[in-house]
């Protein structure tokens, strides 16, 4: 399992990892057990950098997207892209949004929903690291890419593939799903309930939000390409992240 680990480290951030020698079907099948804890782990280095930073919460926020865009070397974010240019490009066909998708090219569709996210990222921490308990704004650095990072395998595992090859085939051809969905689901329940101690009942109105929120993309995929890929779980990563800092930020003021 530890080549899986380095594997996922790897793939979802720009951590230096060591030289891996022959990676076999079973260590790639195993890297989503791993994104969870390295996210929690980007959350972890984000953490640590606030520490690091003068106490100003405009540019604090601003720092501390921009570290969260290097150390992940936006590999969600060009999902987010491409998803973006396929679905106004592609104009409801299947095999023109993925042919789209595909195009390393990025199309004003792509540059307009970065930037749209990117900004509500900044905003969000910012009212965050101005308005919320510090114990919050720890747990919303540490928890918001965990909690999109248990996006891929509740994709993954529940809803058909829509390429015949792609990046993310390799970790899903011959997973154990079930196990890695209860594996997610311990996850889910930790973050659950530490929101809980630290914000208290209401707080569980932010699951709901983001469950919804999850349902209507998964539908979205479904209806325009019959499935899902690595560029639009990849959107749906950052969506996630968003949206929990979006959430977490208005709980706070409340």
């Amino acid at each position: 399992m530890i080549t899986s680990f380095w594997l996922a480290l790897m793939f979802l951030t720009r951590v230096p990892a060591p030289t891996l020698g022959e990676v076999s079907d079973a260590h790639q099948r195993g890297v989503l057990y791993f994104f969870p804890f390295i996210g929690l782990l980007i959350g972890a280095l984000m953490a640590v950098a606030l520490l690091l930073l003068p106490a100003a919460a405009m540019l604090n926020a601003a720092l501390l997207v921009m570290f969260w865009v290097f150390v992940t070397g936006g590999l969600h974010i060009d999902g987010l892209g491409d998803s973006a240019d396929g679905w106004l490009g592609g104009l409801g066909d299947k095999a023109r949004t993925l042919e789209i998708m595909k195009d390393p090219r990025a199309g004003s569709a792509a540059v307009m929903t970065i930037a749209c996210v990117l900004l509500v990222k900044f905003a969000a921490l910012a009212c965050l690291l101005a308005e919320a308990a510090v114990p919050l704004v720890v747990w919303a650095l540490l928890f918001a890419p965990t909690l999109g990072r248990c996006v891929p395998a509740l994709l993954f595992f529940t809803t058909p593939y829509a390429r015949t090859d792609g990046l993310a085939s390799p970790m899903v051809a011959g997973a154990n799903g079930a196990r890695q969905l209860v594996w997610v689901a311990v996850w889910l329940a930790m973050a659950v309930l530490s929101l809980v101690w630290l914000a208290g009942f209401t707080s569980l109105g932010l699951w709901v939000g983001l469950a919804v929120q999850l349902w209507l993309l998964r539908r979205l995929m479904c209806q325009r390409l019959g499935g899902v890929t690595g560029d639009t779980v990849g959107a749906a990563v950052e969506i996630t992240e968003m949206s929990s800092l979006v959430l977490l930020a208005y709980l706070a003021v409340a």
